[in-house]
């Protein structure tokens, strides 16, 4: 038996969601906080409870803190039978009528089938049988869709929402069995117990986790405000560090970008507060975008960690393959904050290669893993940090990764030789001199280790420059004093929602149509209302997509490290 201390591990999820509402209309364009809400939020906070000797850091970017909070009040309202449903897969579930026109229920039913086929839809046979009727009427006989009844529409639409019910909920909530159960011919009354049920669980989210904090089972950490690239932001030529080939915007800069990196960074920590009732002192910089100024900002708003990608490591030590003590250890930043480095192959295998494992192998192939770091002859100060989205790969596991999940954190909390802790935890109990310096940083993200994602491709470049003109017409009218100071701080908001990187991900590159129209249309919404805010003429460019995507793209909210 070995006499070394066991091996610090951390958990660090990531819980993100860009702003889906239309800013001008105020309805929302895309159901994924919600759906993400019930299943996923729900499910992690609920492992985590279940396992009292488990300990993970969860990161919570402030768009999604703010809309976790809007869906809450909109669900509670129609709970009890009021009006106010801005979302219109929830607003068709709860309306006592449904549309009648023949593209409007298209849409409805293509909404009620996008989960995963093989996981989720064949799981549940009253489900699988509604989405090959759904399948034969929309692939092979569309002038078929007018011969689908309303009860077949009602079906879909709630065994939709069931399927998106996190395993946790399906498994102890009597509401949720009875529904199962039931298979269809749902009711009016049927389908507001299932409202009633999704209120219940928004609701529950923040307070949840917060209680987990509060008890030191947990820690929170932030992102700033909007998920904003910061180093994009502070210098267009951060991008080209790494990659010093890559086009640049026609514009040379984002003008005042380190102010807005502020505001950004501020703003973070009162919604963060205001929510958590804590300031936080962790930080995931929007993926993992990091360079010097980046770090020191961060450090100089009270932040006393950081986390990013293996890549910007590798490149920071010029090293094609950073050794495993390298790479499993904290380290002081000059003038900046303490930083933690993703381990992508151990990360990468559970965003992706374990969603086809039984949970139990997964869990004894990633703990192998783990044992073999520890039994290295290491100094002390080694930390393995293990960090992906807490959201979007469970869908793709059996039973929303259920068995993986308690098993992960059932045999991680009783390992002799394996330690999950926080990241403060673990810097409360370490010396000074086991965090190595590291005097230089190249900016970088968690993908690929550089910004090319974001930047650098025509589209994207595009909407840099789009962005940068309005940001010179908030500038004109900010310094003209024409706004009130409640619509000087709409257009501070407004702001930064434009700034979000989701804009940035899917332009260009090899993403899909369907994708990069959704997200291309909800990046002109927010400039148009930054223009309208600002009492500005919406310019015409703004009217028309600049970007169309691949007809067989593959772009994906889920991507590798390398």
């Amino acid at each position: 038996m070995s006499d070394r201390a066991p091996l610090p591990v951390v958990l660090y999820w990531h819980m993100h969601q860009p702003s889906y509402q239309d800013p001008i209309q105020r309805h929302y364009e895309a159901p994924w906080t919600y759906l993400h809400g019930i299943k996923d939020y729900v499910d992690m906070v609920a492992h985590l409870e279940a396992e009292p000797h488990a300990q993970a850091v969860v990161n919570f970017t402030p768009t999604l803190l703010e809309q976790i909070a809007d869906y809450t009040e909109q669900l509670q309202l129609a709970a009890v039978g009021r009006d106010g449903l801005r979302d219109p897969l929830l607003a068709a579930l709860a309306g006592p009528v449904l549309p009648v026109e023949p593209r409007q229920r298209l849409v409805l039913i293509q909404a009620a089938l996008r989960i995963d086929r093989t996981q989720v839809i064949e799981r549940f046979t009253p489900y699988r049988r509604l989405a090959r009727l759904a399948d034969w009427v929309l692939d092979q006989h569309p002038a078929a869709l007018g011969y689908l009844s309303d009860q077949f529409l009602t079906d879909l639409l709630v065994w939709y929402h069931l399927a998106w019910l996190g395993e946790t909920v399906r498994r102890t909530d009597p509401r949720a069995q009875r529904l199962i159960e039931q298979g269809g011919h749902y009711s009016m009354a049927d389908r507001l117990l299932l409202i009633g049920l999704m209120a219940e669980l928004m609701a529950s989210i923040i307070p949840r986790y917060r209680r987990l904090a509060e008890s030191g089972r947990i820690e929170l950490s932030v992102t700033p405000y909007s998920h904003p690239i910061l180093p994009l932001l502070l210098d267009f030529k951060a991008a080209q560090q790494t990659r010093p080939q890559a086009p640049l915007p026609l514009s040379p800069a984002y003008p005042g970008g380190e102010a807005r990196a502020q505001w950004q960074i501020r703003e973070a920590k009162a919604v963060f507060h205001r929510h958590f009732g804590i300031d936080p002192v962790g930080a995931w910089p929007a993926e993992g975008g990091v360079c010097p100024r980046t770090a020191a900002l961060l450090h100089e708003n009270g932040f006393r960690w950081i986390a990013t990608g293996q890549g910007v490591l590798r490149h920071s030590l010029h090293t094609d393959h950073p050794s495993s003590r390298q790479l499993h250890q904290p380290y002081q930043l000059t003038d900046g904050p303490v930083c933690f480095f993703r381990d992508d192959d151990l990360s990468d295998r559970i965003g992706f290669r374990y969603r086809n494992w039984h949970g139990d192998d997964a869990v004894a192939n990633l703990i192998h893993e783990l044992e073999r770091l520890a039994d290295e002859d290491s100094p002390s100060g080694r930390v393995v940090s293990i960090i992906l989205d807490g959201e979007n790969a469970w869908e793709y596991y059996p039973a929303n990764a259920y068995y993986f999940l308690s098993a992960l954190y059932r045999r991680l909390a009783a390992h002799p030789r394996l330690r999950l802790t926080t990241f403060s935890r673990l810097l409360d109990s370490m010396h000074a001199e086991t965090i190595a310096p590291l005097d230089r940083l190249v900016p970088g993200s968690w993908v690929y280790g550089d910004f090319s994602i974001w930047i650098g491709d025509r589209d994207k470049n595009r909407a840099w420059d789009m962005l940068v003109e309005a940001k010179g017409a908030f500038d004109r009218v900010m310094s003209e004093g024409r706004l009130t100071p409640t619509e000087a701080e709409a257009a501070r908001r407004q702001l930064g929602h434009c700034e979000a990187s989701d804009w940035f991900w899917w332009l260009g590159g090899d993403n899909s149509a369907s994708n990069v129209a959704q997200f291309e249309r909800l990046f002109r919404l927010h400039l148009a209302a930054l223009y309208q805010i600002l009492g500005e003429a919406v310019p015409d460019d703004l009217t028309r997509p600049f970007a169309q995507g691949l007809a067989d793209g593959s772009g994906s909210t889920m991507r590798g490290g390398t």
